[in-house]
């Protein structure tokens, strides 16, 4: 099935191009979506339930439960999908720096999955990663102490050529960390009220509202879903009951790059990125986000007004015109309207200040490179689950030259690092990337200058991953792993028990 969906989308650059002029015209225009003002807007928005952990035992104790269910998520049949304590996403998860936390992960599902903790720093055999597969009716017990600044991570399957499939099911939550710094800023934070967060999927739809798992056949990146469902509801609409509203996005899509906006154009504060607050806000009108990657905007209201979030067509990022089309980046698409109340709540100022970020300008104690190329290969090698690619030294800092040479997209993904953009092209990043980052958008043919800083844990024969999160593509094999070394250690041998999975 997968040489075939490779052949098909192979298929794209050439062989639409072969097509005849009348019905390829007709296949370009009509792949474009839209879908501006005719969502409905008929369901309130689901706030996924804030679970803060049992204080015991001095640590912070979680529970994550993967389980199959039914959601009633468009008009008519429920839809049958995957959820963590419950029937589709999971509990947002809260913890501090400097919290011990304690998670008891069950696998209820027929079939082996993973949890892993996307964005965090952490011991390699706690990443979550293909090594740390939960088999069917297995546990997995995984705990780490908290220490990186505020943000918002998540938490997905990572089964090796599975991701795609249990991530589009609706396995996956959010994690917020709080610190003494966001503790301090006059910032939005009564979660689901004036503090929203926003899991923003494509998905697409049978006639029985069961879904659609065959990939996009003029795809080169998989699933592009002609609905958009925000926390599991479809057309959903949020009412504000204040000035200001804070709204913590996640691109969860799988393939689909995002570029929101609001539709009568307004400005708002980009204030976040994927590791933490930006040192001050960002006045923008766009936050473009590919899978995986996040943003932390807080936007102004005024008393009875209705404004709708929308994603628009991504502009200026070096892909081919094909590639835009058949990859739905020339869509326009409604996700959420916001309804504000005829008497809100005042809201303090943003700061004009938020976090400070140290610069990774140490002399980097390795440089390395990376090609994405095609579905599957990075530097021309595929994922091997026993290969450790190379060993990171602790203590050190690295920098990391990442190339796209498609023409259309790709992103990449580090495993326990937030890592700083350095460059682009030699140019200084644009301010949304100016922050801590895990997940950075690949525009062709450009050089992503990548820092980051290796510490705390090493494990010479348990690796971490890289990776393309266009998830079609990571489950191809466009993925490489990495150890971290102490002092005097050298690269190992991936344990028969973690290249298996056997850890039920």
């Amino acid at each position: 099935m997968k040489r075939r969906t490779v052949m098909t989308l192979s298929a794209v650059g050439a062989g639409v191009l072969a097509l005849p002029i009348a019905g390829g015209a007709y296949l370009y225009t009509s792949t474009r979506r839209d879908t501006a003002g005719d969502v409905p807007f008929d369901n309130p928005l689901a706030v996924p339930p804030l679970d803060e952990g049992d204080l015991r035992g001095g640590a912070r104790n979680f529970s994550l439960d993967a389980e199959a269910g039914e959601t009633p998520i468009k008009p008519g049949k429920a839809t049958p999908t995957w959820g963590f304590n419950g029937s589709y996403l999971g509990p947002t998860l809260r913890a501090r720096r400097g919290d011990d936390l304690r998670f008891t992960v069950r696998n209820h599902l027929e079939e082996t999955t993973t949890v892993h903790f996307h964005g965090a720093h952490l011991p390699a055999d706690c990443d979550g990663g293909p090594h740390q597969a939960i088999e069917p009716g297995g546990s997995w017990e995984p705990e780490w102490t908290v220490d990186q600044p505020a943000t918002m991570l998540w938490y997905h399957p990572h089964p090796h050529g599975n991701t795609a499939r249990h991530v589009y099911r609706g396995l996956a939550g959010l994690i917020l960390i709080d610190d003494d710094v966001s503790d301090g800023l006059d910032l939005p934070r009564e979660y689901g009220v004036d503090d929203v967060p926003l899991v923003v999927q494509d998905r697409n739809f049978d006639g029985d509202n069961a879904l659609e798992e065959s990939e996009t056949w003029t795809s080169t990146t998989g699933i592009i879903g002609e609905d958009v469902i925000v926390n599991g509801t479809y057309g959903p609409y949020f009412e504000a009951t204040t000035r200001r509203l804070r709204l913590r996005i996640l691109n969860g899509s799988n393939a689909r790059v995002m570029n929101f906006a609001f539709d009568d154009d307004r400005e708002f504060l980009q204030i976040g990125s994927d590791g933490g607050l930006l040192t001050e806000p960002h006045r923008t009108r766009r936050a473009l986000l590919s899978p995986a990657e996040r943003a932390d905007i807080v936007v102004d209201l005024e008393p009875g007004e209705t404004v709708v979030l929308r994603s628009l067509p991504v502009e200026d990022v070096g892909v081919g015109s094909i590639f835009k089309r058949f990859n739905g980046m020339d869509d326009r698409l409604d996700v959420l309207q916001i309804r504000a109340a005829d008497e809100l709540a005042d809201s303090p100022e943003v700061p004009a200040k938020l976090a400070e970020i140290a610069s990774l300008s140490d002399e980097p104690a390795a440089e390395r490179s990376f090609r994405l190329a095609g579905f599957s290969t990075i530097n021309g090698d595929s994922m091997d689950m026993n290969r450790i690619d190379f060993g990171a030294q602790v203590d050190t800092v690295e920098e990391w030259t990442v190339r796209n040479t498609d023409e259309y997209h790709h992103n990449f993904h580090v495993h326990d690092v937030q890592f700083q953009v350095a460059s682009i092209d030699g140019e200084a990043p644009p301010p949304p990337l100016a922050g801590w980052k895990d997940t950075v958008f690949l525009e062709p043919n450009r050089d992503y200058r990548l820092r980051m800083r290796f510490d705390q844990y090493t494990d010479p024969d348990l690796p971490y991953m890289y990776h393309c999160h266009i998830l079609f593509h990571e489950d191809f094999g466009m993925m490489g792993q990495f150890v971290v070394l102490g002092e005097g250690e050298e690269v190992g041998t991936v344990p028969d028990m973690a290249a298996h999975g056997d850890h039920g």
